[in-house]
């Protein structure tokens, strides 16, 4: 018997009223079928980020694969980089080794030590350690702004504007964090509070507010909606949402006035934390057990879906791309079930996976899906690699790698959520929230429809694309991560799945950044392809071709 700690998540039990969270959420909602009004906001100001790849044509020797060599090396290129002094602006984040012998050196850009939000270089050696290629988002204008770095805020009354500003319970799931940061907004290069807002409810939130470090305005914010006792982990057996049988892995505990009970508590993998189910009917997080290792109630058969999906993306993950858990370090994955009430949702609130139940007319419980749990799993993954900022392109990718690997992880078509879909749903022609193989067969909210071409579908190439403001969809995250999907699709229609699923993780984890675009993309595809099967490849040429056929061509 071996002794483990059960952490139970902590959040808030107040509910407020509001509107549904725009945060990484993965279905499509009843209302955008027939359209919703939305008050416009302010854009925010991607200009000033420069978007950078440079591919050496001959590769360059080095002495060795460190942060140090890769300073002096982009010390010696600053003029072909436009980056006007490297070793004072930049600074190491990781040095990380993959497994066909290239190291990846990450730097953030700093400005008097302060890091400039979303800004970063990556150097990038071969297995000789010769430099190949460089790619960044980087600010020059940061880099050169008379900017005076000292606060008149304190971080506490930061917190506590932005608390305010996204109307958070007094209760919150984690400690909010804040962090000045030098923040490119409109123009302008501000000293910012970079808050962190993270609360469940009937409007969960995790909040990303930047507040003026001088003027203690809010200047810009957005939702990226993710005892000790002693356990033995055994087999137990349940069923699903949709009648599935499954064998689960759960825990045996003994508890003060309850006696025997297991849990959904898995610690069978070596060097995972854990997969852990939780119940949330009674607005508060519970662990979810019973006293029969049979969890065969309906109200157990969300549950059961979502800790023995939570398992099987784990295990594409760690089998098919060496990877530890969704951080890549064995944390925990923790799920939540029976959110909200008639709730057609799930989402990634940044540390966990939650599921709502569904209306029974548009959705049944959408733990049903193992593709949804592929989707909101890779949230987490991005998260913990490329942290694709969740707006505009790099929001819109951030949707498109969770859906492709979702397809990808649950291989039998090319559809999201054909499980959730209800019969009215059915009944009216959804048969699926997205299609990466046909993306205009579902038409969009009525409201997104004037900012497209008119034909108000899903696009499925970069002349449907909706130039959405961010008060709807984040600025399309869901709507153009399409254009994305497709070009998923018709890759791996030359190469197949097992190869386009190596090409994208690799795009994914070693050469995004969390302000890429559609274009940076399309390098970071083509050049995983070239790392991994080469220069002129079939596969590199399908990579392209993919991209290429959907409009994406610089």
């Amino acid at each position: 018997m071996k002794k483990r700690l059960i952490a139970p998540i902590a959040l808030s039990t107040a509910l407020i009223a509001a509107t549904l969270p725009q945060g990484q959420a993965l279905a499509v909602q009843p209302q955008e079928l027939a359209g919703v009004q939305t008050n416009s906001v302010k854009q925010w100001n991607e200009i000033a980020n420069v978007p950078l790849f440079v591919k050496e044509k001959h590769a360059v020797k080095r002495m060795a694969a460190t942060s140090n060599d890769a300073l002096n090396y982009l010390q010696e290129k600053k003029s072909t980089l436009n980056i006007k002094n490297p070793k004072a602006s930049l600074k190491a984040k990781r040095v990380e080794k993959d497994d066909l012998g290239m190291t990846h050196v990450r730097f953030n850009q700093t400005k008097d030590g302060l890091p400039v939000e979303g800004a970063e270089v990556i150097v990038h050696y071969n297995k000789k350690n010769e430099i190949t290629s460089v790619n960044a988002s980087y600010h020059p204008s940061a880099e050169s702004a008379e900017l005076n770095t000292t606060p008149s805020l304190s971080s506490s009354k930061a917190v506590d504007k932005a608390k305010s500003a996204v109307k958070a319970p007094d209760k919150l799931t984690y400690a909010p964090t804040s962090d000045l940061v030098i923040y490119p907004f409109e123009g302008k290069d501000l000293l910012a509070y970079k808050v962190n807002v993270n609360f469940l409810g009937e409007a969960p939130g995790n909040w990303f507010v930047f507040i003026d470090a001088k003027t203690g305005e809010v200047v810009d914010q957005y939702n990226a909606i993710m005892h000790a006792e002693d356990i033995k982990t055994q087999t137990g057996t349940g069923i699903g949402v949709l009648g599935g049988h499954r064998l689960l892995h759960i825990s045996q505990t003994k508890e003060p006035n309850q006696g025997t009970m297991f849990q959904l508590a898995d610690y069978s993998h070596e060097g995972l934390d854990g997969i852990f189910t939780y119940d949330y009917s009674k607005n508060r997080i519970e662990m979810f057990k019973d006293k029969d290792a049979a969890f065969t109630s309906d109200f157990d058969r969300p549950a059961v879906d979502a800790h023995y999906n939570s398992e099987k993306v784990y295990d594409y993950y760690l089998n098919e791309h060496d990877r530890n858990s969704l951080d890549g370090e064995g944390m925990p994955i923790q799920s939540v079930v029976h959110y909200g009430e008639n709730y057609n949702n799930a989402f990634w609130n940044g540390t966990y996976m939650v599921y709502g139940d569904g209306d029974g007319e548009f959705m049944i419980p959408l733990a049903a899906g193992l593709d949804v749990a592929a989707h909101e799993m890779t949230h987490g993954v991005t998260s913990n690699s490329a942290n694709l900022q969740y707006r505009f392109q790099s929001g819109a990718l951030n949707e498109a790698f969770s859906d492709i690997f979702s397809a990808l992880i649950d291989d039998k078509n090319w559809e999201l959520g054909e499980d959730i879909m209800a019969p009215a749903a059915k009944e009216s022609g959804r048969e699926s929230l997205r299609s990466l193989s046909n993306p205009s067969k579902y038409p969009v909210n009525a409201a997104y429809v004037p900012y497209g071409n008119g034909d108000g579908m899903y696009p499925s190439h970069m002349d449907e694309y909706y130039d959405l403001p961010r008060s709807l969809d984040n600025g399309g995250v869901h709507i153009n991560s399409s254009i994305i999907n497709h070009a998923a699709y018709l890759t791996a229609q030359d190469i197949g799945r097992e190869k386009l699923g190596k090409i994208y993780y690799r795009a994914l984890t070693t050469y995004l950044t969390s302000l890429s675009d559609f274009s940076d993309a399309r390098q970071a595809i083509i050049q995983s392809a070239v790392d991994l099967y080469g220069e002129g490849s079939a596969e590199a040429v399908a990579a392209a071709g993919g991209l290429d056929s959907v409009g994406i061509t610089e």
